[in-house]
């Protein structure tokens, strides 16, 4: 996990159940995402086709990107469906008494699939 110096504080509130919210960090675009109320955030950039996540459907804890219909798990940046076939940057996150924090070194997660 990140040490202290790498978090990030945001002033991003967290969205309503089921909802995202674009922010960025350092000019980095991120996307907050509020499954079942717990915080998770991934780079807003699909990993297929550069289109702005912030602008898909997230449902459960599947993101749905806009422009080809490919869907990845926010829990982790794993693709689950294609066209995506590599994972989405997806980052440390806490909550302190009156902020979300972000450290921008992203978790060494996901896994390239073939969808099989």
């Amino acid at each position: 996990m990140a040490d202290a110096a790498e978090w990030k504080r945001t002033d991003v509130e967290m969205p309503a159940q089921g909802e995202t919210c674009p922010f960025s960090i350092d000019g980095r675009p991120l996307l907050l995402c509020n499954v079942a109320g717990t915080p998770y955030v991934v780079a807003d950039r699909c990993p297929h086709a550069s289109a702005p996540l912030s602008k898909g459907r997230l449902t459960d804890h599947v993101l749905e990107c806009p422009l080809h219909g490919g869907k990845l798990d926010v829990r982790d940046g794993t693709p689950i469906a294609h066209p995506i076939r590599k994972p989405v940057a997806a980052y440390p996150i806490r909550r302190t008494d009156d902020a979300i924090e972000v450290s921008l070194e992203p978790f060494k997660q996901g896994r390239e699939t073939d969808n099989a």
